[in-house]
């Protein structure tokens, strides 16, 4: 198994070389033959470091301890699932999986544009191939996942107990996913600026990618706080952590993107802000993987101490200098096609939007990055805490929220006062109402930035809902259809735009969420004997027993706790746990969560003695599910705008006259 693996990804790395040669000769000798060639030898490519993972995730399933990423993160009495999710466990694993989603994708891209974008793909296969050798080099000389052991153990130390959970199978492969994917839109810019092929072609051939890329990313960002919330015990999902920043940064840059390029489609502009977004975002994708790899960070998400870290360093610092160097030199040939005429269009607002998206990555990634700084200039690491973030993040975000409102609903190139007013008063008027009810009703306005987001969120619920409303209202009356035949239709006819206002909402959504649940959430750390109680926030929790376990493999120890409500009704019964691994000496948490539209109670066992007195942390976290549920509906809408539209003329001149007369009616 090992020989075969080693050799499938030298001659990956081989095809990829040969690729390259194929596909830059192509321009020169102007022969279709080998630009084919280059295309059958990505599909090689892919299909040979298909073998490679197929051959690692064999021994795997076979317990074949004589490699040693088997020995080290796998053992006979794992599950089938968790053998298969051991090979993202290990750090030469990972990078296997990261090569393989990666060749898939770019043999994807390659059939894509078989017959289109023939002017872009030679130099889109050789740099998508000069990543491919980065990475195969990488797992051919550098950290194979097929290295064996001199002595064969008789059994495997087994997974890392944090990782053995469910979110952790499909966590790291949509991460990756998401990562891999900001690599076609890279090489169509680079193709793009090489060429010379400036208009909007290559935007057109890479929106869909990003569309899916930061679906993927945002996905397994969010199943990685939904693992934090279950697994590591401490009441929160996200904690600024470098890696979780590391995936949130590229995410933010291709939200900018997404935005932007509405406006170099529509009026000619930021046409080099875009090729800066693009190279950032897929910088920042490889920073990402840089920074769990390099073991320069402490995070329960890195791998430890590595040698990696130079690689990866260099080729990021080869990818942005070479890329930005390439931007210079043609920037007399991205002058923009027109300017600004007004700071109040839709065109400004999509500015603003990115000015502030950019500005927290950047602020994301200076927290990041100054502890190693820090340590580098004095000797000793200085860490950023979540108290910074906080700060940075909240006025921002918040800020952030009201443009997801006010974007679509500004006309472009300029707005009157009068069209403002038109279209702002439903819900200026709807988010003054209900900020008063929720300052007369409720206790969201002790609390400024609560108060703010759940004001804002009703103002933009309103700005996109008009939206709906105005559209689905034309169209009936068009096509003479029901109410849901006609919202059907109308986004049926429009998906990407409609796609993106049902982002908006799960946007909305997500921010009352995490508002609720960091602003007015409440903890006690109980110590209980069989039948004593404690309280938290308005909850009786009771001590009903406790229970021991042992296997030969782990030891376990279990608490039931009884939960009522303030009327005496019980809620739950929950029973948190702890297990202890003998095999690697590991220690995991079991915490019991019970989930309601408006709350859940959390708990964690941090120990029981002896004598039956368990000692728990009990949470009390209001509108955590509304998280769980933002990312459904954020998902459904980035779907709806990837998905193809209807074929040429699929929006009647008509419908689309008789709305913008139905918004500016006054």
């Amino acid at each position: 198994m090992s020989l075969a693996g080693r050799a499938a990804l030298l001659l990956a790395l081989a095809a990829a070389v040969y690729a390259i040669v194929m596909a830059l000769g192509s321009m020169r000798r102007g022969r279709r033959g080998w630009i084919q060639s280059a295309e059958r030898s990505v599909y090689g490519v892919f299909g040979l470091v298909t073998v490679a993972i197929v051959t690692l995730w064999a021994a795997l399933l076979t317990d074949n301890f004589e490699l040693r990423n088997v020995a080290e993160y796998s053992s006979s009495t794992l599950g089938s699932q968790f053998k298969i999710s051991a090979l993202w466990g290990s750090q030469a694993g990972s990078l296997l999986l990261w090569a393989w989603l990666f060749t898939g994708f770019a043999a994807l891209a390659v059939f894509i544009n078989r017959r289109r974008n023939r002017e872009l793909m030679p130099v889109a296969i050789a740099v998508l191939m000069g990543i491919a050798i980065f990475f195969t080099g990488l797992l051919s000389f550098v950290t194979s996942p097929f290295e064996t052991l001199a002595a064969i153990p008789a059994e495997g130390r087994g997974l890392n107990p944090l990782l053995q959970n469910h979110y952790m199978v499909i966590h790291p492969p949509l991460l990756y996913i998401g990562y891999v994917g900001l690599s076609i839109p890279f090489a169509f810019a680079i193709a793009a600026l090489v060429t010379r092929r400036l208009d909007t072609a290559w935007l057109t051939a890479v929106r869909r990618w990003t569309i899916m890329s930061w679906l993927f990313l945002g996905a397994g960002t969010l199943l990685g706080a939904r693992w934090a919330y279950e697994e590591l015990g401490w009441g929160g999902y996200w904690a600024w952590d470098p890696v979780e920043n590391a995936a949130f940064m590229p995410w933010l840059v291709a939200t900018a993107f997404l935005h932007s390029v509405m406006v170099q489609e529509r009026r000619g502009m930021l046409k080099v802000w875009n090729m800066v977004l693009v190279i950032l975002t897929f910088s920042l994708a490889l920073f990402g993987t840089f920074l769990t790899r390099s073991g320069i960070v402490a995070s329960v998400h890195a791998f430890g101490e590595s040698t990696l870290g130079p690689f990866f360093a260099a080729f990021i610092g080869v990818v942005l200098v070479g890329s930005l160097a390439l931007l210079v030199t043609r920037l007399p040939l991205l002058r923009s096609q027109n300017s600004l005429e007004s700071y109040i269009s839709r065109e400004a607002i999509f500015l603003f939007n990115n000015l502030l998206l950019v500005g927290l990555a950047f602020a994301i990634f200076w927290g990041t990055v100054f502890p190693i700084i820090s340590e580098a200039a004095r000797g000793s690491r200085i860490t950023v805490g979540q108290g910074y973030y906080n700060q940075v993040a909240v006025p921002i975000g918040i800020a952030l929220l009201v443009l997801t409102g006010v974007g679509p609903l500004i006309p472009w190139r300029k707005a009157s006062p009068g069209e403002l007013r038109r279209r702002f008063e439903v819900p200026v008027a709807a988010a003054i109402a209900g900020g008063i009810l929720l300052w007369a009703f409720t206790d969201v306005w002790s609390n400024w930035a609560a108060a703010g987001v759940c004001t804002a969120g009703i103002f933009v619920t309103f700005c996109v809902g008009g939206e709906f409303w105005r559209g689905t209202k034309v169209r009936r009356a068009l096509g003479n259809v029901t109410w849901p035949g006609a919202l059907g239709s109308m986004v049926a006819r429009n998906r990407r735009r409609y796609g993106g206002y049902i982002v908006h909402l799960g946007v909305v959504v997500l921010f009352v969420g995490l508002a609720g649940s960091s602003t007015f959430a409440s903890e006690a750390d109980l110590a209980l004997r069989p039948g004593q109680s404690g309280t938290v926030a308005g909850y009786t929790v009771t001590a009903d027993g406790f229970e021991r376990g042992r296997t030969e493999h782990v030891a376990t120890v279990s608490s039931r706790l009884l939960i009522t409500d303030g009327d005496g009704d019980e809620v739950a019964t929950m029973t948190p746990a702890v297990n202890f691994y003998f095999a690697d000496q590991q220690r995991s948490t079991e915490v019991a969560i019970d989930s309601s539209p408006t709350r859940d109670i959390y708990v964690v066992l941090a120990g029981l003695s002896e004598d039956g007195v368990a000692r728990v942390s009990v949470f009390v976290n209001p509108l955590v599910m509304w998280l769980w549920v933002a990312g459904i509906i954020m998902l459904i809408g980035g779907g709806i705008a990837a998905w193809p539209g209807m074929p040429a003329l699929r929006r009647e001149p008509a419908e689309e006259g008789a709305a913008e007369a139905q918004r500016a009616r006054p």
